[in-house]
């Protein structure tokens, strides 16, 4: 579709807002059957895999050193295997979110299909051979590509696109996790960063196709099963903030490790990116001999914490275990997230937290599984910075409705605390960096789109007239959506605070509106 063409089309659906919303909630509820089926697959795979992957290890205990030998130099061909795949689609590698944050701000581009299978496969490889990375990040890329397909197949205009790219992140997350609140709240809180009907009505169908999916073929249950899970009493809100505050400096500790693996695979040793790879995978393979419970994403870990007690000596072991893991796993580079391991170590963190807390006499035994619940939302939202969607997210996980105060309060002690250390939100930061990396060609940045921004109360633009706003240059404003009213923009039109407004524009120029519109 040429811009001529693209101009045309995005113009039509503005003029008529009512059918353009009904079509995107229909095209939302396609994007959630495409993405809910290539998830379940995903998550069935990934659940065969660990089986089989347990069986193995408990196979090998009792085998001779030869076929052990021979399960190590099956990891290393898996190394090339992961490798080969990085080069075919090397936007499939890493957790794929910040790919997906860069297809949105119009500033990378995402073959489907491509990501779609090499995505699929080398997640089912890589996660399923014992590294610590989780399904949740995949699951979003792959919910984004599958709604891009949609997009693709149905001839939509690049407008139209970001919406539903955000509709199937949503399915994704819901579809992975069995959340779908948390899967629209993610996609509006750290993706689109906008909660506009236009984004909200499809991302809503999107997820919650994609969940009644996902739950016909997995059942209802939560994927922690944390039983008897007690109302925490509002004496111990004290208590809730040490842990935010414990679990907020971990979460800063977390992204510098994320951000700073780099330099470890940078040492001469690791030569070819396929070294770093078999380093990884040769780690899981010893790993899965002495410490099993740090291998995949380590959603059982939690359930066996939540279930039986563990000394605090091996809750230390398995926190370093499984921190200094998934930064290697993530480093060297393969298809997968770390999603579900930073919620593993959140979960580590207040199972600590509730050790020494029951040691000092400060809290019943009783409450340790809800000390766990509230450190796991805190680690979230100081490495994400998504307060909001940590407290839905581990509420949904767990079924504990009845702790969301408790919850929100850890969430936002959290955000703080990272917003006090300069932490960087992880999934913008890496983002970024990609981009500063390979940086868009310029015919990506010279692409004229049109983009809908909300005006926010306080922002540059708040309460002034068109013709007196600085725009960059060769933009146009061309809608005004005041309520369910739609201003036609002249110079002496005045924009208010709450407006959404849609602005065609080259995607360079988008980081400056938005910052404009928004801040």
């Amino acid at each position: 579709m040429d811009d001529k063409e693209q101009k045309f089309k995005t113009y039509r659906s503005l003029s008529d807002m009512h059918r353009f919303r009904l079509r995107l909630f229909a095209e939302g509820i396609l994007t959630g059957i495409f993405a809910g089926i290539v998830i379940s697959f995903f998550r069935f795979a990934l659940s065969e895999m660990e089986y089989l992957r347990g069986a193995l290890y408990n196979r090998l205990w009792v085998s001779d050193w030869s076929i052990n030998a021979c399960w190590f130099a099956v990891l290393i061909a898996i190394a090339f295997i992961l490798h080969k795949l990085n080069c075919i689609e090397p936007m499939a590698a890493g957790s794929g979110i910040p790919q997906v944050k860069g297809a949105i701000l119009g500033l990378m581009k995402m073959r489907w299909l491509h990501i779609l299978w090499v995505k699929l496969t080398a997640g089912i490889i890589g996660i399923g051979a014992g590294l610590s990375l989780g399904r949740e990040g995949p699951s979003i890329q792959l919910g984004a590509v599958a709604a891009q397909g949609v997009s693709r197949l149905m001839g939509r205009t690049r407008m139209e696109e970001r919406y539903l790219l955000t509709s199937g992140a949503s399915a994704g997350l819901a579809a992975a996790f069995n959340a779908p609140l948390a899967g629209v709240i993610f996609a509006l809180e750290e993706l689109h960063r906008n909660f506009s009907i236009m984004v909200l009505l499809p991302s809503m169908a999107a997820a919650f196709t994609a969940t009644i999916i996902s739950r016909a073929i997995f059942g209802r249950a939560t994927i922690f099963d944390i039983p008897d899970l007690q109302l925490l009493p509002i004496g111990y809100y004290g208590i809730v903030i040490l842990v935010a505050l414990a679990s907020g400096l971990a979460g800063v500790i977390f992204n510098w490790g994320l951000l700073n693996i780099g330099r470890f695979y940078s040492l001469p040793c690791f030569k070819r990116p396929v070294e770093k790879i078999a380093f990884a995978l040769i780690c899981a393979g010893i790993l899965g001999y002495f410490l099993p419970e740090v291998l995949g994403g380590g959603n059982d870990l939690i359930n066996h914490l939540a279930k039986a007690p563990v000394s605090l000596q091996l809750l230390l072991i398995f926190l370093a275990g499984k921190l200094i893991f998934t930064l290697i796993s993530y480093g060297c580079g393969v298809p997968g997230g770390f999603f579900l391991p930073m919620l593993v170590i959140g979960a580590l963190c207040g199972s600590i937290c509730a050790q020494i807390l029951i040691m000092l006499g400060w809290i019943e035994p009783a409450y340790a599984t809800n000390i766990m619940v509230v450190a796991m939302a805190a680690l979230f939202a100081s490495s994400v910075r998504a307060p909001i969607t940590g407290t839905v997210l581990i509420m949904e996980m767990t079924a504990s409705y009845q702790q969301l105060l408790s919850l929100a309060i850890a969430a936002m002690v959290a955000f703080v605390i990272a917003e006090l250390c300069h932490s960087k939100p992880i999934y913008e930061e890496l983002m970024q960096r990609m981009l500063r990396k390979k940086a868009p060609e310029p015919a990506v940045l010279e692409q004229r789109n049109v983009i809908e921004l909300a005006v926010c109360s306080g922002s540059s633009v708040s309460g002034k007239l068109i013709k007196d706003i600085p725009w960059p240059p060769n933009t146009l404003l061309v809608d005004v959506k005041r309520g369910e009213s739609q201003l036609i923009p002249a110079g002496d039109t005045r924009l208010l605070s709450g407006d959404f407004i849609y602005i065609l524009t080259a995607t360079e120029h988008v980081e400056e509106l938005t910052k404009m519109v928004e801040e």
